[in-house]
């Protein structure tokens, strides 16, 4: 099982505005959409979710090493 924050730089958003997008660069604004709409189900959801705490703390900076190691 790939580790969660791995999947953040390496997952593209399947559907919608922001379609081939990896869930890491998506916008802030996306993603507290979802937090306020509610997050799909499943792993995609899990993601998002992730995706949206990490961006609400600051932390997207925290992914930059993971990044550096995509081939």
């Amino acid at each position: 099982m790939s580790d969660p924050l791995d999947l953040l730089v390496k997952t593209e958003m399947p559907y919608g505005k922001h379609n081939g997008t990896l869930i890491a660069d998506l916008p802030g604004n996306y993603l507290n959409w979802f937090a306020r709409e509610g997050f799909p189900p499943g792993q995609l959801g899990r993601l998002l979710a992730l995706m949206h705490e990490i961006d609400h703390n600051g932390l997207k900076h925290l992914l930059d090493p993971l990044r550096n190691r995509r081939p």
